[in-house]
This record gives C-alpha cells, structure tokens and sequence, in this order.
C-alpha cells in the first residue's frame, strides 16, 4: 500500500512516524512544499532573538528512516476519484497515485488588505524561510532600530519579546485593548505591564491603515499623529486554515474554512484523511467542531490520522484549548472556556481570581501567582482557569493540572481531591491551583457576583 503525506510540519511527520511504526511495509512518501521537514516552528521567536543562535537545532530530526521526505515538491492538486496527486517542483512537474492520502497543510498567515502593506521591509513569520528572511534583514542592516510589530497575539507578542531582547526598539500596535484578547482583561493589562517594563511600546484599541515608505525606511499609519516610523515591520494579525487543495478537490469545508473531519480524522472523500491546523477540532467542552490551531492537537491528530489509513479505529479525544506564553519573565497560561465563552455556551458561569505564592513563602526565591478559575455555578462543574506569573513559578506545569481536571469532567471542588506533590521549595500542602479552587467554591457557596 502506498500512502502519501501532504505537508511536512507536526501533524504530517506524526503520521508518517506512526504508520511506519504500525506497518513497516507500507510505502510512505511525504510531499514539502519547502526545505525544512519536521521544523519547530514556535522555536522561529527564539531563533530571532539569539537566544538559540544555531536555526539548524530548531530540526525535530533530519533522519526519517523509511520515510520518502519530497523536499521542495509543491502540491498543485488532487483527484480524489483517480486517487492522484499532481506536484511540481523547480523544473517538472509529477503526478503521484496514492492507495491512502493524509493532508496535513496547516495554516497560512493572514495578511491585512492595506496599502503598502508588500512593501520591502515587511514581514511575516510563519515558516523557517520566513525566519531566515527576517534575520537577514537584521544581519544585513546593523543601523536597523526600531520595529513595528502589527498584532498582539501570540506571535506578535513573542516577537516584540524577541526583537526587543536584540536591542530593537519596538512599538506594538493592537486592534484589541488590552492586548492579548484570548484572556481575561485583566491578565492582558499585566502583559501590557510587563512589555512596558522592558520598554515596548504599546497603542492599543488600534488599527493600522497603510504602510508608507520613509526616507529610506517605513512607517506605520494607524490614524493617530503621523503613525510609527520603522525600519523592520511585522505582521502578525492571525493565521487561516491553508484548505485551497482540499476545496479544490471538492472536500467539505467547515467553520473558518477548515476542512470537516470525524474524529478518526476522515474528511469527506474516500481514502483522504486530514489533520492539524487545517481542519476543524473537536472541542471536548463545547462538545462540538471549532478550529483550535495548535502545535500539539496536530502532533495528536497526525498520529491518529496514520493509525486510520492503515486501517486502525482510534479516535481523537478532542481538545480543551490549553495554551501557554512567555513574554519577558511572565508567563500567561489558560485552558477550557473563558466567562464570556462559557456564557454563549450555555453555562451559568461564575469566574474568581485569587493570589498565592508558588512555594512556601519562607523558602527563598517565592513568587506570586494570579489565578483565574470559571466554574458552573448550577453544577459546581469546572469550566476553565486561567494563570499568570513569573517564568520559573511553574505555570505551564500548573494549568496542566486544570486541564487534565478539565478532560476528565471535574468539579471545581474536585480539584481538591487530586493529590499533589509537596516540598517547602516546590509548592504548599495546598498547591495554588487547589487554594484557588477553595476561592471559588467560597465564593459559589456566598453566591455573590464574580
């Protein structure tokens, strides 16, 4: 049996890596559109920074034992009724029959319809070639100093993080206020917070208008005074489901365009699987499809995906949205729903921040950490949590306790119960995950709005 990959990132790679692992006589070939399979690409901010000053250690890995790597092999279209791939690459174009097909295409970047926004000195970053551009950029013009990034979310923020540690001087604009819209308000102002405490520069509530060119560099014009002059620009306004093969090959669409799967990751036409940021995600909470674009839902469904084209009947359990950020020494984590998702979702929900420190507060070295839980108030079902806090205090760690809560359908209460490790250096006999869960069900038992 021949089975073909399209696209070489996370969700592609981890089907290819587990179909050879079920079945080493199936033959698996997978087609890149670029050079760099198997890249980590949440790893390009640090790249830019120098932080990790070597691009080449960002591999995953560079062997792919018994897997046909097609670098550089631009995928044009699929006929799914003569199970065929067409491809080109920089001088012929092929076409390649398939018994199963994977599509693991990913995600492109949203690029905003504004004058001059082609520019040269404008930039996205999305792929290892994007990176390598940027840095260029930077390499080759040491009198570069001042960058605008254009988007505060993740990228942007990251970016603003990375370009500021190179000792640019950097201006984020954001359309939302505050930034970072995917958490509470509150925890947005702290980020605002801490990137002013290391002298980035914020407008937010924000739009830009148009990129102009300035004597020999840019500037950003959003409207207020004569806009941002720049000599490196960054946009980073979102990214989008990269779907335009499987809409041509006649593939069901979806919310925000993404490619309709079940859970065993089968799209509408026969012998086509899908997965990542292509396609739509079960949401384990909302019990429903959403797109949830994220690094390790595709490492899940690309492996998912190669277990169902060989034949296999396991299903992806679905996601609760669990994400985390670093940005200068504050981390920002949250997972499930938000109060104002839970709200739309039907849920009566009531959300309660408390503070506590990390460790015993008589061990050096103890830091506070804020704490967000949403809760039912009708069921006492947890519903999400959010956290931010210094680097080091073990966040990520910390909301992957909420989240396992959460796939698992506790209570709030619940949380509780779960035993915990504890040492004075390491945390409390209450753990602030489990100090706040006790705010919220004191709060719940009062009754009193959050």
């Amino acid at each position: 049996m021949r089975i073909l990959i399209v696209g070489g990132s996370d969700a592609g790679i981890s089907a290819a890596l587990r179909i050879r692992e079920l079945d080493r006589a199936t033959e698996v070939s997978v087609l890149l559109a670029d050079d760099f399979p198997n890249w980590s690409i949440c790893g390009l901010p640090y790249y830019l920074s120098g932080e990790t000053p070597r691009w080449q250690s960002l591999a995953h890995r560079t062997e792919f034992d018994g897997i046909d790597v097609l670098r550089s092999h631009r995928v044009e279209s699929i006929d799914p009724t003569l199970h065929r791939v067409t491809a080109a690459t920089k001088d012929r174009r092929i076409e390649l029959s398939y018994d199963r097909l994977i599509l693991g295409t990913g995600a492109v970047p949203v690029r905003p319809d504004l004058p001059g926004i082609n520019l040269p000195g404008v930039y996205v970053l999305h792929t290892m070639n994007d990176a390598l551009t940027v840095n260029d950029a930077l390499e080759t013009r040491p009198e570069a100093r001042t960058a605008v990034i254009i988007g505060a979310g993740y990228i942007g923020l990251e970016m603003a993080e990375a370009l500021a540690h190179r000792g640019l001087k950097v201006t984020v604009i954001s359309r939302s206020n505050p930034v970072f819209p995917t958490v509470d308000a509150a925890f947005g102002r702290a980020m605002e917070e801490e990137l002013e405490r290391h002298d980035v520069r914020i407008l937010v509530g924000c739009s830009v208008t148009a990129v102009e060119r300035l004597q020999g560099s840019l500037r950003v014009c959003h409207g207020i005074g004569l806009g941002e002059a720049a000599d490196l620009v960054i946009v980073a306004t979102g990214t989008r489901p990269d779907t335009r093969l499987a809409r041509d090959a006649g593939l069901a669409l979806g919310q925000n365009g993404a490619i309709t799967v079940d859970r065993a990751m089968r799209t509408s036409a026969s012998d086509v699987f899908a997965a990542g940021d292509c396609v739509q995600t079960w949401h384990r909470m909302l019990e429903r499809d959403a797109w949830l674009p994220l690094g390790t839902t595709s490492h899940k469904q690309g492996r998912i995906a190669g277990e169902t084209a060989l034949g296999g009947n396991r299903l992806f359990e679905g996601s609760v949205g669990t994400q985390v950020v670093k940005l200068f020494d504050l981390v920002m984590a949250r997972t499930g729903l938000l109060d104002r998702e839970a709200l739309a979702a039907g849920f009566d929900p009531l959300t309660v921040e408390s503070q506590a420190w990390d460790h015993k507060a008589y061990y050096p070295g103890a830091r506070e950490l804020r704490v967000r839980i949403t809760g039912d108030r009708q069921t006492g079902r947890l519903l999400g949590a959010q956290i931010i806090g210094p680097w080091k205090a073990e966040v990520a760690k910390r909301i992957d306790i909420y989240a396992t809560a959460l796939f698992h359908t506790m209570s709030v209460d619940g949380v509780n119960d779960i035993d915990l490790s504890y040492a004075p250096p390491f945390s409390s006999p209450w753990d602030p995950v489990q100090i706040a869960a006790q705010a919220w069900s004191a709060r719940q038992t009062l009754g009193t709005p959050s």
